[in-house]
This record gives C-alpha cells, structure tokens and sequence, in this order.
C-alpha cells in the first residue's frame, strides 16, 4: 500500500492522467478507503474546467464513491476496518464555526468537497471524513450504489422534497444519467410522470422504465405537450440545457415549480409573465440525504443502469458521458474481481 494509482487533472484545462502516487495516511478525525467504485458525474467538469472556488492543482476528481475502510484516524467513532461505506459530493466539515454549531454544515466556510477541494475517487485510494460517509447496505452491489451517491441523491430529494404529491403531473426533462434514475424515483413515489426527451428510442427506454407519458421535443412544443396533460406540478430539469428548459416552462400547471438539478452553460430565458399566472416558480436543487436515498432504493428497487470501465480508461469513461453516450451512467473499478461479477 505504499504506492497507489490514480486518474488525475494536472493543472486546469489538462485532460485526466494515470500516475502513481504515494498513498495517503488517514490523519485526526480522518478515515483512509480502499476504493472499490467511483461513478463518475457531469459536475467532474469543474475540476477539469476549473470553475470552482479552492481548486488547487494536481487534482484527483470524482464523488460517487464507495470503498472499504482501510484505516482510522484518530478521534474516529462509530466506524470499523473492513466497512464497506460510500462518500457523496459532501467531503466534511469543519465542525467549529458559527454554521456548523447551528448545524447548517452546507454552509461551512471551511468545508470540502470531494473531488474539488480534496481528492476523490478516481484512484486506489482516498481520505475520506467521517461525518461525510455513510455505510452501503448489503443489499446493493458496490457498482449499483456508486451513482447513488449523487445521481441518486440529487433526483430523489429533489422530488420528495417538491411540491408533488401522489397522482401528480411531474415532467422529467432529459433520460440520461440522473434522468433514467429520476423517472424511477418518481414513478416509485406514486406521481404520474411524463418524460420530455427526443428519438424513438428514448421513448422506448422511458416506458420502459415506467413513464406514463413520452413527449419528443424535437416533434412538437413540450411545454404545450405538458399543458394539454393539465400541466406539470414539477418540472425536473435533469439535462443542461438552457435552451431546452426555457421551452418546459408553459407546461407548468398551478402553483408548479420548474426544479433545475443540473448545471448548463447558456442562460435560461423565460418571459415573466409565464410566472404570474398560477403562482409558479423555478428553484435549484443539488442536495438529499445519503442513508434515505440508498434506503429508499433498496426497499422500492430503484437501480441505475451504468457502464463499467476500470480506472484507466477513466478519460474515456468520462468522453462518454459528456457526450451523453454511455448507458446511464459511468462507473470505474480498481479491477477488483470481487467488486464487479
């Protein structure tokens, strides 16, 4: 364990880099995890990118984690070697100032965040806190659980924490990635769900997995689509796309709300008006908690469909994605036999 392998960005704007590195030491209050799995998610672009307060450089990326614990740190309670536990896109928190004394830890100045300001998991090896890990129940696989972590936890708190109820309207704007798992999610929690996307195949993909509705968005108006189904109480903006959005927003029903759990890089461009009638709103999302999430999986089946590359071919892992090639999402392994059958 003195030298560990990992996929890397250099400096800003590199492309990711096998190198070998020593392996790190857990320190106080710190967990060392042999990593097992990493998925690997659209926000990895801000650390090639950039774009992220903090950033220093050589950077480990990824955030969709699970390992088993190797090592303890001292001042560490409540976990054991051997665990098998995942980390999502919260690294940990300081635990002493003024936001972390009133528990409101997402607002930690002092804080991580996996991948971007500390190294993630696209390597053998990673640090890990343990206020930011939770365990991975027995009854999901180390690759199922990996998307989870983020994909999972974005889509399935944005919904059970929105307006919508059991019988609902609730549109789901792309089936990639995060929308594949957000239109199980829904559909599990009893809303009447209507998957906005383009192609033949999507549709049949989206009924697959439970849709009641398939809208083409390159064959006809989605936004009008959704009103003549009585218009959406959510819309779920899973694909980044500024562009596409704009055109949802007429398919709110009544005080519905246009949920936006994904970053783009052109702007939303909505008349006002269109948010006068009905109360309607348009909000971000990128939170949830990990042990709901992962129980509510488990106990309604909800299971992402993923692609598995190991850690070397994680620049191409990460090509596919980005160009919304792979099938659902990407998941690296450290070529442990036991992890993937």
């Amino acid at each position: 364990m003195s030298t560990m392998r990992v996929m890397e960005i250099k400096e800003r704007g590199a492309p990711l880099a096998l190198s070998t590195r020593p392996a790190p030491q857990p320190g106080d209050r710190e967990l060392l995890l042999k990593v097992e799995c990493c998925g690997i998610c659209h926000g990895d672009a801000l650390v090639m990118e950039g774009h992220f307060p903090g950033l220093r450089y050589p950077r480990i990326p990824g955030h969709e984690v699970v390992g088993i614990i190797e090592r303890l740190g001292s001042g560490v309670h409540g976990f054991q070697v051997g665990q098998r536990v995942g980390v999502g896109w919260h690294g940990g928190h300081c635990g002493e100032c003024d936001a972390c004394r009133v528990g409101e830890f997402g607002s930690c100045e002092r804080g991580h965040t996996t991948g971007l300001t500390m190294d993630g998991g696209y390597a053998e090896y990673m640090i890990a806190r343990p206020e930011a890990t939770v365990h991975i129940p027995e009854e999901l696989s180390s690759v199922e659980a990996a998307p989870l972590l983020c994909a999972g936890r974005t889509t399935f708190g944005a919904l059970s924490s929105s307006k919508a109820r059991g019988g609902d309207l609730v549109a789901i704007h792309g089936l990639g990635g995060l929308g594949h798992l957000a239109v199980q999610y829904a559909v599990k929690l009893g809303l009447r769900v209507a998957v906005v996307s383009r192609g033949e195949a999507k549709r049949q993909q989206a009924m697959a997995l439970g849709a009641h509705h398939y809208i083409d968005a390159k064959a006809e108006d989605p936004g009008k689509a959704l009103h003549e189904l009585g218009g959406a109480r959510v819309i779920l903006g899973t694909a980044p796309s500024g562009k596409e959005l704009s055109r949802l927003v007429g398919g709110l029903g009544r005080g519905g709300e246009l949920i936006v759990v994904t970053g783009a890089g052109d702007p939303l461009v909505i008349p006002p008006f269109l948010l006068l009638g009905g109360g309607k709103s348009i909000r971000g999302w990128v939170g949830g908690t990990l042990k709901e999430t992962l129980d509510f999986s488990i106990h309604a089946k909800v299971v992402p469909m993923v692609e598995v590359f190991p850690l070397e071919r994680a620049a191409e892992a990460f090509e596919k994605m980005m160009s919304a090639a792979v099938r659902f999402r990407a998941v690296l392994t450290m070529n442990h036999k036991e992890v993937c059958p």
